[in-house]
């Protein structure tokens, strides 16, 4: 940049230095940019023709401009306006994504007052510049939000025996199983009758096989049935369920591992290695969201009074979160199912003996479920992306690749989870909702009137099929996975009006979680203070 402010600084070799000179239009904003004083640089860009902006944008030294950001802004905002204004095609190689990921990192992490004011216009004149640009914001934080997320699948799983443990711990016992099995099963083979074991090929012949007679072909039967019976047992058939969840994990630290470097390239003296990367994303996540809204405005409808329940105001204070019928209906279920369903099943758990003045179990077993139907479904979810990810990808997507590769895998992703939301109602589910109950069950085991309660599993499989429903929308809902039992926030949370202690803000217990889009909460978690 010393360079290239000597070469814009130089005297000209021709002495030719008129006002509609490159070079002097150049000087003259570079001499006022270091003196901060942009509305009058600006001033200078308004008052260019189209060739000769032309010929000063080539040359800007954009780098300096972007990390005077947020000062430098009414400056950047002339320039792309004046582009969009007298030069509509072809349209010069002008740098945008560095301003834009710049505008990210300061929005999320807001310092500087009146950022907002500041940077408005200028986001909104990239916008109209470079349409593609929104594409390139809501593709990386589509992409941030499906890592923020897979970093919430490595908790515990299911065992055999449906009881939770690690997954490694899992994997170990299943393997061992099968080194067992698979030395039993040779060593039974080895015990066959040697014509089974070292047959000669010709008595496999067509005409041999027709003329078995009844004590040998008893003897085969009775042979394969002992191998069979060793090797086809329910017990074997966990292992692929494990592989897919440790191959799911992999893909998602894989997937956090590449938007943290997509984001040290944009912002290249963030230090990542000791901070949570989950905020690292979520900051950088909330700076495209905010770049994004004020690329234009969404025009949405409204929604007077959000949604509410009989008995606790549930509802979203959000008027600008339903952006159609559809996403209005999942929004309106999700409600009614703790308005109705909850309360129904609620009513029902209190005629049981055991449960009837457990109100506190009563409600974190309700509330288990719905979270669990959800972080389910998102896995089922991923892992459907990742098989056809492994069997149809292009080959390469790993490590470096070509934009070429990297555009096919994305369009591949696309194709697949538009798929999944289409046929959202039709996918069975009956796998899902047993892993619910199990979960839920081994953990209470000491409740086995829970085990045939129908109302339990109809209430399981509304949760189940409602949040798969959700997790394959276009722009995904997702739950608050905040459940800490600190003070009260009022823009996520509400009291329960029944249980709770209007005079305390100390949470005692979650009720219900909130609902989440695109970082905006649209139904807010009830807990009891």
């Amino acid at each position: 940049m010393v360079d290239n402010r000597e070469r814009i600084r130089g005297p000209s070799r021709d002495g030719r230095e008129g006002l509609t000179s490159p070079r002097h239009v150049l000087r003259r904003l570079l001499l006022l940019s270091e003196g901060r004083q942009y509305r009058e640089a600006a001033g200078v860009v308004g008052r260019l023709g189209p060739s000769l902006l032309r010929s000063v944008v080539s040359e800007l030294p954009m780098d300096l401009l972007i990390e005077a950001l947020p000062h430098s802004a009414y400056l950047l905002e002339s320039f792309y306006s004046r582009l969009t204004a007298v030069l509509p095609s072809p349209k010069p190689d002008v740098s945008v994504e560095p301003v834009v990921w710049h505008l990210v990192k300061l929005f999320g992490n807001p310092h500087e007052s009146g950022l907002r004011q500041r940077c408005s216009k200028l986001i909104e004149s990239i916008g109209t510049w470079s349409p593609t640009i929104r594409d390139i914001l809501r593709e990386r934080r589509r992409a941030l939000d499906q890592a923020i997320q897979g970093l919430g699948i490595h908790g515990l799983t299911s065992d055999q025996s449906g009881s939770l443990t690690a997954l490694h711990t899992a994997l170990k016992t299943e393997l061992q199983r099968h080194v067992d099995t698979y030395k039993a099963a040779i060593h039974k083979l080895d015990e066959l009758s040697p014509v089974t074991i070292h047959q000669d090929p010709a008595q496999s012949s067509h005409q041999r096989l027709l003329a078995i007679n009844y004590d040998d072909l008893q003897q085969r039967l009775i042979d394969n049935k002992t191998v069979l019976t060793l090797l086809d047992k329910p017990a074997l058939k966990q292992l692929g369920q494990l592989v897919d969840a440790l191959s799911q994990r992999v893909q998602c630290d894989k997937e956090v591992l590449f938007c943290i470097g997509e984001i040290k390239r944009s912002d290249p003296l963030l230090s990542c290695d000791y901070r949570p990367v989950a905020g690292i994303m979520m900051n950088f996540a909330r700076g495209c969201d905010s770049v994004l809204r004020l690329m234009g405005p969404i025009t949405v409808p409204s929604s007077p009074g959000g949604y509410s329940c009989c008995s606790d105001g549930y509802h979203s204070d959000s008027a600008d979160s339903l952006p159609d019928e559809t996403n209005s209906e999942l929004i309106r279920n999700f409600s009614m199912l703790y308005s109705k369903n909850r309360v129904e099943i609620m009513e029902y758990l209190d005629s049981i003996p055991q449960l009837k003045n457990a109100f506190y179990l009563k409600t974190k077993i309700l509330f288990s479920i719905i979270v669990l139907a959800f972080r389910s479904c998102q896995g089922l979810r991923e892992r459907k992306v990742a098989e056809v990810r492994r069997v149809l990808g292009p080959t390469g997507c790993d490590g470096e690749s070509s934009g070429n590769t990297k555009v096919s895998v994305l369009n591949l992703e696309k194709a697949v989870r538009q798929y999944l939301q289409d046929t959202a109602d039709s996918v069975p589910l009956g796998d899902i909702e047993k892993q619910v109950s199990n979960q839920i069950l081994s953990t209470l085991y000491e409740y086995p009137c829970l085990e045939n309660c129908s109302q339990l599993q109809q209430y399981t499989s509304s949760c189940v099929r409602l949040a798969w429903k959700m997790v394959n929308q276009s722009n995904p809902y997702y739950l608050d996975n905040d459940f800490t039992h600190g003070l009260l926030q009022p823009e996520k949370q509400e009291r329960h009006s029944s249980y709770s202690d209007r005079n305390s803000n100390i949470i005692r217990a979650y009720v219900w979680p909130a609902l989440i889009q695109e970082y905006r909460c649209i139904l807010k978690a009830v807990v009891i203070t």
